[in-house]
């Protein structure tokens, strides 16, 4: 690479690790199970208990299952902080490591969704760290190359994915990060704390 040429690998993925160094993983740290799991409006999508679940759709192994309906409703269903977790490590990450970078199979139906805060974040950290692992190793050619047929638009460069992925990360997150304020706001006598 010449010197003059920017390192665009380092900077596709500093946007999203300062994002997530200064701004969110301070924010998700303590997050308890009740705020996981709670649901501000009636009827929101979540992760629930195998068996438990109202929603035309729960996908998922282990005993606990992620709700989902096909098509979607209109208006969109509210979703808990568990639900987006889910969505972030499942439909953002995983499925997109093993695609690109060889994790193992991942998809919302064999999933095995985490059944506490604690695991959900160790699930989400572990799929980080692929997922920047696998960005790193791409280096700035890696970035040029075509997303293939695993992806909705297979002629896409990875550079597009990588953008891709980390908006989702960050609107998503950053959603979680809301619904904890709000959480907290409406509960003060389960946690005085505001953030």
């Amino acid at each position: 690479m010449d010197a003059d040429e920017p390192d665009w690998n380092r900077t596709l993925r500093e946007q999203w690790e300062f994002h997530w160094n200064h701004q969110l993983r301070a924010r998700l740290e303590d997050l308890t199970d009740d705020e996981y799991f709670w649901s501000p409006v009636p009827d929101a999508w979540s992760v629930r208990p195998r068996g438990s679940s109202a929603a035309p759709v729960q996908a998922g192994t282990g005993d606990f299952t992620i709700d989902f309906a096909f098509p979607q409703p209109v208006p969109p269903a509210f979703t808990t902080i568990a639900w987006r977790l889910g969505h972030v490590i499942v439909g953002v990450l995983a499925a997109r490591n093993a695609a690109h970078f060889g994790a193992p199979a991942a998809s919302y139906e064999t999933w095995e969704y985490a059944g506490s805060a604690a695991t959900a974040l160790d699930q989400l950290g572990t799929q980080l760290d692929l997922w920047l692992a696998g960005v790193r190793g791409l280096g700035d050619a890696g970035l040029r190359v075509p997303v293939g047929e695993k992806e909705p638009f297979p002629e896409a460069p990875m550079a597009d994915l990588v953008l891709h992925i980390h908006r989702e990360l960050i609107h998503h997150l950053s959603e979680v990060c809301l619904l904890r304020d709000l959480y907290r706001h409406t509960n003060p006598a389960t946690n005085g704390a505001v953030r």
